[in-house]
């Protein structure tokens, strides 16, 4: 069977207000989209509300599809511009269900009910039956195009409303668009007066560009605005609240299609990405293509043998990994994020650097199977830092950082590649940018540097009051300390090896686990390990196992025997299948990788237990198939790699810990330019028995000579070869 096959973009879907359970689902959505493509272009069920995508599983009505989408975040989400939705008769004026804006005069709006039984989604494609109107909407995409096809009634009263004001978690601040023929073409500005992203606390700014073309020629076409009809005559115009109707007789079962071109740069990109790739109307064609696209795409990895879910859940997990970070640069190499008008570049620009989340599975992953798209990301996320004078973006969107979560995860991205010899960037301008950050420089190039790093961090190995903070900038301190090995940086290598030791100093042995300290330094008083205090969508209990640099040491502090069992005790009070836990947690990142402990502590069958009953109890089939917020491929990468039989707990530490697979055999293809492949461009895992009946290692084999760890180096992984695992129960 094909791999698109197995892919089923509804799982996950499901949003906030959910039936199950008021914290947010996986918060997904079932778009249209192209690998790493700039459109995700899909249906909207709402603008209210964390339903960060715009599509939440358990809402029974569609406002409308719309070009852009963000997948698996919270914080309100962003994005959602052009939305389309086709009619049929006399409507109200507003969505009817978008809460940012005020709907003043009507009663239903323009939302259709639909079905799920009349949905599908697939890798490259989605459809839905609008009931209201009878009309079918179909969606397609290339990289940078997308088309919707709908299939009317008979009716002298169909239509298509543009909503170009409508942003998610928020709207627009001006909108200018001009009509010509059966093209429609223009710009959108959003700020973070209009909100968007944490609605206008993220920060996000950005201008989209775009070109659309009908099929058929409108018979009337009219511009409106806060819910008021203008002039027809009026056929260029200038709003903050701009929307558009075109009406059409249609015949029955006729088609009118609608396809469109978006650009970050300027309308000329956007004519020219929708000339280069979309010069026609023949949406099967179209939809073959990205079916194809995906098709090559997820021939990255390969698996065989499983049960009919676990390859579902695999493939669909390979897919959500290579949504993001996606494309910002035009057909024509031109890319513009924090600069006014287009610039080229040697490198694909990207965006959406979820990077707290990220950095745990989703960056070990990429650097195995599309370490071009790591070096893309850095070189971006430089190129951002460059322009602002600050540290690496946090949590990057449309060159912004909105600063989101803690820590210093572009550094830690940037410092893993270095070390695993991805390196086609500036690593002397990069360790140097790192370097002010980490180091404390206040000034850079005649100017203030814009650090992440709290001022008063440099004068001590904590942050005051954070658990989080401290154990997350100690992590990044690892990193570069690896970069500057690597580097020949011996110096500041050993001084930073000399803070990273200094986690131990967070150890409170009156309460027996890491605590949160105060300016001078004395133990913030907690209730218990279950306290949230100086923690991050975390607790005590879940955050305080984060120092995977030193495994042994960190529970060398608890004692041995008192860290296993408490570890025991962290999984076995947790329900995987929860939203939420105050043990461990697989639906937020602190908690991740923490299965691969029991490899350094001597209980690697510990490892391969706990890591396969997260495996089976986290993911599901269906929109609840998630237990938690996809966080932009993070949870899919943490599945697809420990489905393999990897994961890598510290970056930094090119070191990949064992479990067991759930197939029977996995292969990664290599890539020749950045992976050594010094014994075949691929690398396989192969299991002597079936994994699910045998789930425990009792010997591994790699190129044939066994070994002892329970870990390989990135290295013995990108040389190419086998790794064979002789199972057990």
């Amino acid at each position: 069977m094909k791999r698109t096959s197995y892919v089923d973009p509804i799982i996950g879907t499901v949003g906030d207000e959910q039936k199950e359970s008021m914290h947010g689902g996986g918060k997904t959505h079932p778009c249209a989209t192209y690998p790493y493509g700039m459109v995700q272009l899909g249906p909207d069920t709402t603008t209210s509300g964390d339903n960060g995508t715009g599509y939440n599983y358990c809402q029974s009505t569609i406002e409308g599809f719309s070009f852009n989408h963000m997948s698996g975040i919270g914080w309100y989400g962003d994005l959602g511009n052009i939305q389309i939705m086709p009619i049929v008769g006399k409507t109200d004026l507003r969505s009817g269900s978008n809460d940012e804006v005020p709907f003043v005069k009507g009663k239903d709006g323009w939302k259709s009910s639909f079905s799920h039984e009349n949905e599908v989604a697939l890798a490259g494609y989605y459809s839905v039956l609008l009931d209201r109107y009878n009309v079918k909407a179909e969606a397609t995409v290339s990289e940078h195009t997308g088309m919707l096809r709908f299939t009317y009634p008979k009716s002298s009263e169909s239509g298509i409303i543009f909503n170009f004001s409508r942003r998610i978690a928020g709207g627009a601040d001006v909108e200018g668009v001009t009509i010509s023929g059966n093209r429609i073409f223009g710009s959108i500005t959003c700020t973070p007066k209009g909100g968007g992203f944490g609605r206008g606390n993220g920060n996000i700014s950005y201008k989209l560009h775009f070109c659309l073309e009908l099929s058929k020629e409108p018979k009337y076409t009219c511009f409106f605005e806060n819910e008021n009809l203008l002039n027809p005559s009026v056929k260029c115009a200038t709003g903050s609240d701009l929307h558009l109707i075109a009406c059409f007789d249609t015949e029955e079962n006729e088609e009118i299609l609608v396809k469109g071109g978006i650009s970050y740069v300027d309308i000329i990109g956007a004519i020219n990405n929708l000339n280069t790739e979309c010069s026609h109307f023949d949406f099967d064609k179209l939809k073959g293509e990205a079916d194809l696209a995906w098709e090559n795409a997820l021939s990255c990895a390969s698996v065989q043998g499983g049960e009919e879910t676990d390859l579902t859940l695999f493939y669909t997990c390979l897919y959500h990994t290579m949504l993001d970070p996606r494309t910002m640069t035009d057909c024509d190499g031109r890319f513009s994020c924090v600069l006014e008008g287009g610039m080229k570049s040697n490198y694909n620009h990207r965006t959406m650097f979820s990077g707290w989340d990220v950095y745990r599975s989703q960056f070990p992953w990429l650097t195995l199977i599309d370490p071009e798209c790591v070096n893309d990301t850095i070189k971006s996320l430089l190129n951002i830092a460059t322009f602002r004078n600050s540290s690496l973006p946090r949590w990057e969107l449309m060159g912004n950082d909105s600063k989101c979560m803690v820590g210093d995860p572009g550094l830690i991205v940037l410092a893993d590649a270095y070390v695993k010899g991805i390196d086609r960037f500036n690593y002397d301008f990069a360790y140097d940018l790192c370097k002010k950050s980490v180091f404390g420089i206040k000034e850079s190039y005649g100017q203030e540097f814009n650090s992440l790093y709290p001022k008063d961090l440099t004068e001590r190995t904590y942050v005051k009051n954070s658990l989080s903070e401290t154990l997350e900038f100690l992590m990044a301190n690892y990193a570069l300390a690896s970069f500057a090995y690597d580097l020949g940086e011996k110096e500041d290598y050993e001084y930073l090896l000399q803070r990273v030791s200094t986690y131990k100093d967070n150890y409170n042995k009156d309460l027996g686990f890491m605590c949160p300290r105060d300016e001078n330094g004395k133990f913030i008083e907690v209730d218990s390990e279950y306290s949230s205090i100086g923690c991050v969508e975390s607790n005590i209990f879940q955050q305080g196992w984060f120092a995977p640099y030193d495994i042994k040491g960190l529970c060398e502090l608890f004692g041995k025997e008192r860290a296993i069992a408490l570890l025991e005790r962290l999984f076995e009070e947790a329900d995987f299948s929860k939203l939420w836990n105050e043990a461990y947690n697989h639906s937020n990142e602190p908690c991740h990788n923490i299965t691969h402990y029991f490899n350094d502590l001597g209980l690697p069958r510990r490892t391969q237990y706990w890591t396969r009953r997260v495996q089976k109890e986290a993911y599901r089939l269906g929109a609840y198939g998630f237990c938690g917020n996809e966080d932009v491929g993070q949870l899919s990468a943490w599945y697809v790699l420990s489905a393999l039989g990897f994961a890598q707990p510290c970056m930094g530490k090119p070191l990949y810990y064992i479990n067991t697979p759930l197939f029977k055999r996995g292969e990664i293809k290599l890539n020749e330019k950045y992976h050594s492949c010094s014994l075949g461009t691929t690398f396989a895992v192969e299991c002597d028995k079936d994994p699910n009946e045998y789930p425990y290692i009792e010997k591994i084999k790699l190129n044939g000579k066994e070994i002892n760890e329970y870990y390989i180096s990135y290295d013995q992984i990108t040389n190419g070869g086998k790794l064979e695992l002789i199972l057990t129960k």
